[in-house]
Parts: structure tokens; sequence; C-alpha cells
């Protein structure tokens, strides 16, 4: 790899590295493989930097490739019983950062690969013809497998309920609008707020 070369290549490394991270984050939900994820394809695409046409769609598809084989390797199954305080979930009164972390955590619920098509197509918005060709699979697979996806992740949402705090401190459950019964479900946070 010559100068020029180099400098673009830590020129795209700079501007993407970060997007690519959260990629492999979402499809993988660990930071810490989500980076191991981002380094391995960057090393990869290092090494074909000059044969590569598109080195975003080269980025995104060893990205998203690597992210779901993370959580299959040996070391990411084995966990030590002190390696990390567990983590306590606590409700955000912004209501939009508290609305991603439960949508985080619905998706984790979700197939790896159900979750990477859902992933890349719509927090990415790639086609089904793109999804295909990242996750090298034919196009009715990814109709497939985002129909799952998005069942799985209605079911997890439809399971779980908003509780609301006002400013006196008393919760208020709120559930999905059209069932029956309090805390039978869960609404969205724009249709939580206006129970308010």
């Amino acid at each position: 790899m010559d100068a020029e070369d180099l400098e673009a290549f830590r020129e795209f490394v700079r501007v993407r590295f970060e997007p690519l991270r959260a990629l492999a984050y979402v499809t993988c939900g660990d930071w810490q493989a989500a980076e191991d994820a981002v380094a391995r394809s960057l090393a990869q695409l290092c090494l074909r930097w000059k044969r590569i046409a598109s080195p975003e769609a080269y980025a995104r598809t060893t990205v998203v490739r690597a992210a779901i084989g993370e959580k299959n390797r040996p070391w990411r199954r084995e966990r030590s019983v002190g390696d990390a305080l567990p983590d306590v979930p606590r409700p955000d009164e912004s209501g939009r950062i508290d609305e991603r972390l439960r949508l985080h955590a619905a998706l984790q619920k979700v197939a790896p690969r159900q979750r990477a098509v859902l992933v890349l197509r719509f927090l990415e918005g790639l086609s089904v013809e793109e999804t295909a060709e990242i996750l090298g699979c034919r196009t009715g697979t990814v109709k497939s497998q985002s129909a799952r996806g998005l069942d799985t992740l209605r079911a997890v949402l439809a399971a779980e309920d908003i509780i609301l705090r006002d400013e006196k401190g008393n919760n208020h459950v709120v559930s999905r609008p059209g069932r029956a019964g309090n805390g039978a479900g869960r609404t969205t946070a724009a249709a939580a707020y206006e129970h308010r």
C-alpha cells in the first residue's frame, strides 16, 4: 500500500469507524464484541484496499457478518463469576433515550440472523437486495427473516408495560392501546406521553 492509499484508508477509518461500530453493536449487542468485529473487518479491508471498488459496502458487509459470528466465538461464551458488575437498567425520564434502550433490549431477544436483517433493512435503510448481498443469502430469505424478526420484536414489545412517574412521584402503568386489562402490554413513547 503506497502513501496515498494509506492516507485514503486512514481517512475512511476516521470517518466510518463510529458508524460501523454502532452497526456492529446493534447487530451483536455488546460493545467489546462490536469493536472486535470492526477491527477485524477494517484489517481485512486494509489488505484489500486497492482491489475493493466500494469500501463502504465491503466494510458494512464484513462488519455485520463478523458481528453475527462474534458471539459464537469460544471466549465469548465463557463468563467469569467476577468479571463484571451486573447491569442495572434505569429508566430515563427523557423518553427518547429510554425508548431506544427498550428497543435495543427487545432486539437482543431476536435471533442474530433476523436481528441483522432488521438492522440493515430498517436502521441502515438498505433495500432487500442490498441486505441479501451483505448477508450472502437470497432476497426471499431476507423477506422471511424480516417478517419473523418483526413478529418476534412485536411480541417482545407487546409483553412489556411502560411505567411513568408524574411530578408527584406517582407511578402510572400505560398499557398498549387496544389491549384489555391494566399492565397487559406497552405502547410507544409518544402514545405513552399523551396519557401523562
